[in-house]
């Protein structure tokens, strides 16, 4: 075990017994006026940061920042910071950060989404300077050391991308994206065996990306289990040394806005059978593009079932009952300024193929009003449900509040999106379906292409 000696000056002093000398730092449960689910932001040395206070003797903190596969200079840039998380500092080894989390009883953690990096950790409410400064160190003090890039970060990299291969369902998303926005969120969430990403990936041009990345605009900090004034003290304290802004010799990262095209692709595999018929969807709620109508429309369509031994309520869970070897599912995936909305369908090609036609029908019966009030209802009532079980969800919470930080400077509010679909009527879901069949559509397939059918050959425009 690592001795306490070891430890930071900061790591020392949440350890130590303090609640007898400062009982007002050494609370486990949040008072009941901070229980709400909103968020309190606030600005410390030019880091914007959140927080939750809630009950609870645990801590959840991460730093989202704007360095996602969307956001990449070249190919594999975002994996390979994401992969540097929590390696050698200038202060401290990879071992010594793994000992020290140990020692404290804490979780280190770090992903990327097509638009976000986040890195973190989880840990006992006390603890909240060390874990603070730790990330904080990550920023400013990574050294991005050759052996290590070379020995670990890209030897982990190519196993993910063997895997990758046999994935058919990862393969039909990626494909989707790419058809339906090219560059940009269409950017493979992570580089595919094809991908010459040594050619790109050296340890000087990546740490030029994270001094880019981790620029104060281009990350925030967000917590829950976490008083609002500790926050901003210890952000204050230990985000100090991180880069006012972009090198400049670098290139700025790209922010240029999404923009939707459509299309199809057809891969042949012989691992599985996979289809995605998607749409323009709704942005994330922080943007300009948010509608609260495909929420409601995509719980409409459904497919899948929330309720045991019930196909459930939804159109597609009911039109493709006969198609048992089909499993259907719908998702809006929203992005800052775009969404996509799309309907995936994974199983026995014959099966996919009938569901496909099955989707467009239930679209025109849709769009055309032919729909009972009460499925309206209850499709409102599932997708209030299921947005606010995300942001209430501590995981994906952290991230679309630091997203949202960052691109608009606002919190995702749960108050306001739970109004936002309340306010959906039964005409907007018609007029929503109606663009959606007026317009392009993305159709990705995977698979037997004897079998799976064309875009075309099920009344789609691509």
């Amino acid at each position: 075990m690592v001795p306490r000696a070891s430890l930071t000056r900061a790591a020392r002093r949440t350890l130590a017994p303090q609640c007898s000398k400062r009982p007002g730092h050494c609370r486990t449960l949040a008072s009941a006026k901070s229980s709400s689910y909103n968020y309190e932001t606030g600005e410390a040395n030019g880091i914007k940061f959140a927080s939750r206070d809630l009950p609870g003797p645990t801590t959840q903190l991460a730093l989202v920042a704007r360095a996602g596969t969307r956001f990449q200079l070249y190919p594999g840039f975002a994996e390979g910071l994401e992969k540097f998380a929590f390696k050698s500092t200038y202060k401290r080894s990879s071992l010594r950060i793994t000992r020290e989390a140990e020692l404290l009883g804490g979780e280190l953690f770090a992903y990327h989404s097509r638009e976000n990096l986040v890195i973190g950790a989880k840990f006992l409410r006390e603890d909240l300077p060390y874990f603070t400064e730790l990330l904080g160190e990550v920023v400013s003090k990574t050294k991005f050391t050759r052996h290590e890039l070379q020995e670990e970060v890209v030897r982990v990299i190519k196993l993910g991308q063997k895997s990758i291969l046999g994935n058919t369902g990862d393969m039909v998303l990626n494909s989707a994206h790419a058809v339906a926005f090219h560059r940009g969120l269409g950017t493979a969430l992570h580089p595919t065996s094809s991908v010459p990403i040594t050619q790109y990936l050296h340890e000087g041009s990546l740490e030029k990306f994270s001094r880019a990345a981790y620029a104060k605009p281009n990350f925030a900090v967000v917590a829950n289990g976490a008083s609002h004034d500790e926050l901003s003290k210890w952000v204050g304290e230990f985000f100090t040394d991180s880069p006012a802004g972009p090198p400049k010799d670098l290139p700025p990262i790209e922010t240029k806005p999404s923009k939707y095209y459509g299309g199809e692709e057809r891969i042949a595999h012989d691992g599985g059978n996979n289809m995605i018929i998607a749409f323009p969807g709704s942005g994330a709620y922080t943007g300009g593009h948010y509608k609260p109508e495909i929420a409601v429309l995509s719980s409409l369509l459904g497919g899948q079932s929330y309720i045991k031994w019930s196909p459930g309520f939804s159109l597609l869970a009911r039109a493709t009952k006969a198609q048992t070897q089909a499993h259907v599912s719908t998702r809006n995936l929203s992005y800052s300024d775009a969404g996509l909305l799309t309907i995936s369908m994974a199983g026995n090609a014959q099966h996919i193929r009938e569901a496909s036609e099955a989707i467009v029908e239930i679209l025109k019966a849709i769009s055309g009003g032919d729909i009972a009030k009460e499925d309206i209802q209850k499709a409102i009532a599932n997708a209030k449900f299921r947005t606010l079980e995300a942001g209430q969800n501590i995981g994906s919470g952290l991230e679309l509040t630091g997203a949202g930080l960052v691109q608009s400077g606002k919190a995702s509010q749960l108050d306001g999106i739970a109004e936002a679909i309340d306010s959906v009527t039964e005409d907007k879901v018609k007029k929503a379906a109606g663009s959606l069949l007026e317009g392009k559509a993305t159709v990705s397939s995977v698979g037997d292409l004897f079998v799976l059918p064309f875009a075309e050959e099920i009344g789609l425009h691509v």
